[in-house]
């Protein structure tokens, strides 16, 4: 039973990582079970999407915490996040959910669930339809991926 699981749950776990995401574990899961691959994925997109449940609700928590604090380092923490926010807010505001599926979707290092579920945190998105666009970026990517990873795109 337990070896039937194995490759579901490195799958599930190797997507979460955000290290790996979706951008390392689906060339992974196509060159190591080629021939289930289509389930395995579809379980790596399951648990690429948990973290930024977790990220997108949990942040709000951990920034109370931090600003409820008075001392260096809250104060620090809300000069950054201030400042990120002013100098960003034109461009998020003008390219929004767009923006963000993108910055989700391309696999490119740096991109991807985590760092867009923060992005979408520090710039105040509802969370309910960031998640879904997020959800629908880390599609896109899987199906780039699947596609680069069966050959069916050519990179240069």
């Amino acid at each position: 039973m337990m070896l039937i699981l194995k490759p579901y749950l490195l799958s599930f776990f190797l997507s979460m990582l955000p290290v790996t995401e979706l951008r390392a574990t689906v060339p992974w899961i196509i060159l190591t079970y080629g021939d289930q691959w289509v389930a395995l994925v579809i379980v790596a997109i399951i648990g690429n999407i948990i973290p930024a449940i977790l990220l997108l609700w949990g942040l709000s928590y951990i920034d109370k915490i931090i600003e409820d604090r008075m001392n260096f380092v809250s104060k620090t923490y809300n000069w950054v996040i201030n400042r990120t926010r002013h100098k960003t807010q034109d461009r998020v505001l003008k390219y929004g959910y767009f923006a963000l599926l993108l910055f989700v979707a391309i696999p490119l290092p740096g991109t991807g669930v985590w760092t867009g579920s923060i992005a979408a945190w520090l710039f105040g998105l509802p969370k309910k339809q960031s998640l879904l666009i997020i959800s629908g970026g880390a599609i896109i990517a899987a199906i780039i991926m699947t596609l680069l990873s069966k050959g069916f795109i050519l990179s240069f």
